[in-house]
C-alpha cells in the first residue's frame, strides 16, 4: 500500500501484493530542513509541487512518488553536506540522473528526498594518450559522446536513451545497450568512481589507472548497486578511438534459428570489426510502422538483424561484410537486406532499433523483462509466453542484444490488468530460472523486480548483499524499497 496523501505509483502499485510495501520511519522534511539546504545551495531547492511533477514519475508513467523536495547540488562537497544532514536527521534519499530508468528504481516510492545529479554536468579531464575520461556524474551520455568524437574518441556505451541518461546513472545501473557486445561492460571500462556515501563521506577512488591491484576493487561494489550505497558524483572512464569506417545491414531472416546461424556466420567471418548485432521480431516493426510512421526498407520477414562493423579502414571492412553478406545470402539464411554506408542511412537504421521501447508505449500499457538466456533458447521464452497469454495480450515482442544473450521481452494490453500480471510473473521467472538465466541482463532491479531476485542469485548472496547494505547505510536512507527484499 502507499502512503495516504499519495494516491499513486499507479493501481498496478495498489492492487497488487508483490509490490504492497509500507513506508518505514523515517522523519519528514521539516521547515528547517529546507532552510538548512538553502543556505548550502540557494536557488537549487525546489518545492513547487508542479516543478516536482516530472521527478517523481519514472519514464515509463508506470509508477510514482510523492517527494515534496528536490534538491540540485553541483559539487561532490555538497552532495556531501546534503547527505550529512539527512543522515542526522533519518530523511530518506532518492539519488536521481537522467530518470531513464524501467524499473522504477530512479523515482520515490513515498516522499524520499529527490537528490538530481542533473547541475553535475562538468567534464574534468580527458587525456588523448590514454583515452580517459574524467567527468561527473551529471554529465548526459550523448554530450559526452559529442565532446570525445570531437577529439577522435567515443564513449563505450551506447543507449536509446542517450540524449537523457546521465553517465553517473549509467554507472549505478551498470546499464548495457549497443556497443557491449565490442567494448565489453561498464565493469570493464569504468576505472575510477568518486562515490559520497550514506554518512556524507567521500570515497575518492577516481583512478585513472588501467592496472591497480591494491587491495580491494572498491568500485565495483557501486557498480549497479542503484543508488543503494552511495551516490556517484565522478566517473573516470575508458573510451575507445572512434572507428574510422561504420558500416551497417539490415537483414531480413525467415526463422530464430537462421538469426543464430547468421550470428554464428558473422561473428567467424567479421571478427574483430564486428560492433553490434541486435535482432527483432516482425511484431516489432509492426509497432514501428504504426505508431511512430517510421519504415523499414526491408520488409516481409518473421525476424531482423541489425549488424554494426566499425574499423579503420573502409576498404578491408567493406570487403568483409561483402563477403559474409554473400555467405548468408546464398546459403538461404538472409533472404533480403540493406546496407548503409552513409551516416544518414545508418542512423535510421538504428532508430528502427532504437526506437522499439517507444513505440510500445504507444500501443498500451506495457510489462517490460530485461532478461539474460543462453542465446539458443533467447526467443523461447517469447514463443512460450505468447501462447501461455493468447488473447489476454495485445502484442508479445522480442528483440534485444543477440550477442551478448540479452532478451528485451514486452508484453502489451489495453491497460493495467492484475490477473494479466499474475499469468506472466512469476512465470517468466521461473522459464528463466529453469535455463540459468538472469532475470535483468541491464535494467537493474530496482522496485519492480527487487522481490524476485532469488530466481537469479542464491539465499547466501542476497545475504551478503544486505550486509553490505547494513555495513555503508546502516539507517537505511539510501533509496529505500528499491534492490533488495527487506533483510
Amino acid at each position: 500500500a502507499l502512503h495516504p496523501a499519495c494516491p499513486s505509483f499507479q493501481e498496478v502499485m495498489l492492487t497488487s501484493e508483490r509490490y504492497s510495501v509500507q513506508r518505514l520511519p523515517f522523519s519528514h522534511v521539516s521547515n528547517d530542513d529546507i532552510a538548512f539546504f538553502e543556505s548550502i545551495m540557494p536557488g537549487r531547492v525546489i518545492t513547487n509541487p508542479e516543478e516536482l511533477k516530472p521527478f517523481n514519475v519514472d519514464w515509463l508513467k508506470s509508477v510514482r512518488g510523492c517527494s515534496k523536495l528536490l534538491l540540485k547540488p553541483q559539487t561532490a562537497a555538497e552532495v556531501s553536506q546534503v547527505l550529512r544532514h539527512c543522515y542526522e536527521r533519518n530523511l530518506a534519499v532518492n539519488p536521481q540522473g537522467g530518470n531513464t530508468g524501467l524499473v522504477g528504481g530512479s523515482v520515490p516510492v513515498f516522499d524520499e528526498v529527490i537528490l538530481s545529479t542533473v547541475l553535475m554536468s562538468q567534464i574534468i579531464s580527458f587525456d588523448k594518450v590514454s583515452g580517459i575520461l574524467v567527468c561527473q556524474a551529471g554529465c548526459v551520455l550523448e554530450n559526452l559522446n559529442q565532446y570525445l568524437e570531437g577529439k577522435g574518441f567515443i564513449m563505450p556505451l551506447d543507449l536509446g536513451a542517450k540524449g537523457s541518461c546521465h553517465i553517473g546513472g549509467n554507472v549505478a545501473t551498470n546499464a548495457g545497450g549497443l556497443r557491449l557486445l565490442r567494448y565489453g561492460s561498464l565493469r570493464g571500462t569504468v576505472l575510477g568512481l568518486e562515490v559520497v556515501l550514506a554518512d556524507g563521506s567521500v570515497l575518492d577512488c577516481l583512478a585513472s589507472l588501467r592496472k591497480d591491484n591494491t587491495g580491494y576493487d572498491l568500485k565495483q561494489l557501486f557498480i549497479g548497486s542503484e543508488g543503494t550505497l552511495g551516490v556517484i558524483t565522478a566517473v573516470s572512464i575508458l573510451c575507445p578511438q572512434k572507428p574510422k569506417a561504420v558500416n551497417l545491414a539490415f537483414l531480413g531472416c525467415q526463422s530464430f534459428t537462421q538469426v543464430l546461424k547468421t550470428f554464428t556466420t558473422c561473428r567467424a567471418m567479421l571478427g574483430e570489426i564486428l560492433s553490434a548485432y541486435e535482432f527483432m521480431d516482425n511484431k516489432c516493426m509492426e509497432l514501428i510502422e504504426r505508431h511512430l510512421k517510421l519504415s523499414s526498407p526491408v520488409t516481409g520477414s518473421p525476424f531482423y538483424v541489425l549488424i554494426e562493423t566499425s574499423g579503420s579502414d573502409s576498404t578491408h571492412d567493406e570487403e568483409k561484410l561483402n563477403s559474409f553478406l554473400e555467405q548468408v545470402m546464398a546459403s538461404g539464411l538472409v533472404t533480403n537486406g540493406t546496407v548503409a554506408t552513409d551516416e544518414k542511412k545508418i542512423k535510421m537504421l538504428w532508430s528502427l532499433r532504437e526506437r522499439i521501447t517507444e513505440a510500445l508505449t504507444h500501443d498500451g500499457y506495457v510489462y517490460k523483462y530485461d532478461i539474460s538466456l543462453p542465446v539458443g533458447k533467447l526467443y523461447d521464452l517469447v514463443t512460450d509466453t505468447r501462447a501461455r497469454l493468447g488473447q489476454c495480450a495485445k502484442n508479445v515482442v522480442g528483440y534485444g542484444h543477440l550477442g551478448d544473450g540479452n532478451l528485451h521481452l514486452n508484453i502489451t494490453a489495453e491497460s493495467y490488468s492484475h490477473s494479466l500480471l499474475d499469468a506472466i510473473e512469476p512465470f517468466v521467472y521461473e522459464w528463466t530460472a529453469r535455463c540459468n538465466g538472469s532475470i535483468s541482463a541491464e535494467h537493474g532491479l530496482g522496485f519492480k523486480k527487487k522481490c524476485f531476485i532469488q530466481y537469479s542469485k542464491p539465499k547466501e548472496a542476497v545475504f551478503l548483499m544486505q550486509r553490505f547494505k547494513a555495513m555503508l547505510d546502516p539507517k537505511g536512507i539510501l533509496n529505500p524499497y528499491k534492490t533488495l527484499p527487506s533483510s
